[in-house]
């Protein structure tokens, strides 16, 4: 993905702070929070990676098809989850989008790579957003709107339970979630 440099280091900051929280989690004494942080910091990192600037870091032909393979087969492990909790749901559609971008830089010629915005090649038949990269857009900026929602707080309790570990605090797993949507719009905006 190609953005101005300081915005694509930002990116990278970003998506793998939320992977290391999401390592973090991984502790977490909640089964709720242990079983979907795997997958989120596997998603962060891989964010993190594909939004580390040309400039710095070309990738070799050969790394896009590694990606979509790993996203793919993480976006097999989501469906596979989505039997037992629909949240999972979340995880599919983030995988395949990754899979989504890896497949698009992979099809993509190399001159394209080094230019300051990517068009897909033969994915936007050169006139405006393809259809997939749209619906994605949709799904992610729906997705942080209502996570950003969820993050308000309805009223402060004084006195109420003691604060969790940092690990098992919804909060700071909605403020991850809604974070990787903000990257993966971003992602998608430059693709």
């Amino acid at each position: 993905m190609h953005a101005p440099v300081s915005a694509a280091w930002l990116l990278v900051a970003l998506c793998a702070a939320t992977g290391a929280y999401c390592l973090l989690r991984l502790r977490s004494a909640v089964e709720e929070q242990r079983r979907s942080a795997g997958g989120e910091a596997l998603m962060g990192f891989g964010m993190a990676a594909m939004a580390v600037p040309a400039a710095v870091f070309t990738p070799p032909r050969w790394a896009w098809p590694v990606y979509a393979a790993v996203f793919g087969l993480a976006a097999l492990r989501a469906l596979w989850a989505v039997r037992r909790d629909r949240h999972h749901l979340h995880h599919l559609v983030g995988a395949a989008a990754m899979v989504y971008m890896a497949a698009a830089m992979a099809l993509a010629p190399p001159a394209v790579h080094h230019m300051g915005g990517m068009e897909m090649a033969g994915m936007s038949g050169g006139a405006g957003v393809p259809l997939v990269t749209g619906a994605l857009l949709l799904y992610f900026t729906g997705d942080v709107l209502v996570t950003g929602a969820r993050l308000v707080p309805a009223a402060v309790t004084v006195g109420g339970p003691a604060p969790a570990r940092w690990g098992d605090r919804p909060e700071l797993a909605r403020a991850c979630r809604l974070s990787m949507g903000i990257g993966m719009i971003a992602m998608l905006l430059t693709m």
